[in-house]
């Protein structure tokens, strides 16, 4: 029996000739194991979140597609964002939300790697997509008049397809390199689902060169994402800062404020976990923080969006409007 009283498998441990440890084949999956009242209380919460996640976001790409006001390239590349938050968040939280119901969840290898790889692959894309749109309005705001020649239907279909590509790649490299670690000792995660961290923190021998392709691989991503959305909001401010007119001015802000709090949500919590020492780290700490980025942020994007875009909201006005019409007849 486990902690939580499930029935380990006997595959789950073998043990490793010539050392005192055994391998792992399977992972005992637990959340705030510390604390099981907390169980039921962030069923309701997890839960709440993800149905807001799936109503907010397929609710956005259902306004992209119907208004065609929003048919542009910042929504385009929205609409796509929206997309993999569905993904995202749908990778991680209807597991933890089986894991928090019964307390402890046993997953094999290869179904831990399939996770670890579809969240890394998601999480990859929305740091792409971030920071296309970060480019978009660059682009808008600095070149208005050689805006629509430059981001040209063609121009958006190559960057999506490019982020997709990278995305999968990056999530490929690292999700061999990592599981071509070996696991030994406990196999308990205390975390809601298979990620790196508490993966390497079960690993055991020398595991120097995977650290290392993995470390180059997430240096691609996240902090060349940073960058390129740090030049661009340089470049735009330096081009509202030029301008005379201050409508102007709170127009641009307005616009590109929504996109600034979706990437301050977004990259504030992944550098947290990820570019940070994660020696004598509170395991609970990480929980917290893994919450906000793969059940929070998926859920706020939809509705910093629309709060903070005119556009977005007489599009919500103009369906709910249709919507009450349609009911009288």
């Amino acid at each position: 029996m486990g902690r939580w009283g499930l029935r380990l498998h006997p595959q789950t441990a073998e043990w490793m000739p010539g050392r005192n440890s055994t391998v792992v084949t399977e992972f005992l999956l637990t959340v705030f194991a510390d604390h099981p009242a907390w169980g039921l209380p962030l069923f309701a919460v997890f839960l709440g979140f993800y149905l807001l996640t799936l109503l907010g976001n397929c609710g956005m790409i259902l306004l992209i597609r119907q208004d065609r006001r929003l048919h542009t390239p910042m929504y385009f590349f929205l609409g796509h964002l929206a997309l993999v938050d569905i993904c995202y968040s749908s990778t991680v939280v209807p597991q933890a939300l089986v894991v928090l119901l019964e307390r402890g969840v046993v997953l094999c290898r290869a179904r831990c790697a399939a996770q670890f790889f579809l969240f890394t692959f998601f999480a990859s894309m929305d740091c792409y997509l971030l920071a296309i749109m970060a480019y978009d309005r660059c682009v808008a705001v600095c070149r208005p008049l050689l805006y629509a020649a430059i981001v040209t239907e063609k121009a958006r279909w190559a960057l999506v397809a490019a982020a997709y590509a990278a995305g999968f790649s990056s999530a490929l490299i690292r999700t061999v390199t990592a599981f071509t670690l070996s696991f030994c000792g406990s196999n308990q995660i205390d975390f809601i689902f298979c990620d790196l961290p508490p993966l390497l923190k079960l690993s055991c021998g020398d595991s120097y060169t995977q650290e290392v392709v993995i470390i180059v691989f997430a240096v691609l991503v996240m902090p060349a994402c940073i960058l390129v959305i740090s030049v661009s909001y340089l470049f735009i401010v330096l081009a509202v800062v030029r301008m005379r007119s201050p409508r102007g001015r709170a127009k641009t802000f307005s616009t590109c404020a929504s996109h600034l709090a979706a990437v301050a949500l977004f990259f504030g919590t992944l550098i947290f976990m990820y570019l940070r020492d994660n020696a004598g780290q509170s395991s609970e700490a990480d929980q917290v923080v893994s919450v906000l980025y793969t059940a929070v942020s998926p859920m706020l994007n939809p509705l910093i969006y629309s709060l903070r875009n005119k556009e977005v909201k007489e599009a919500v006005l103009k369906s709910l409007g249709r919507s009450k019409v349609s009911g009288r007849f």
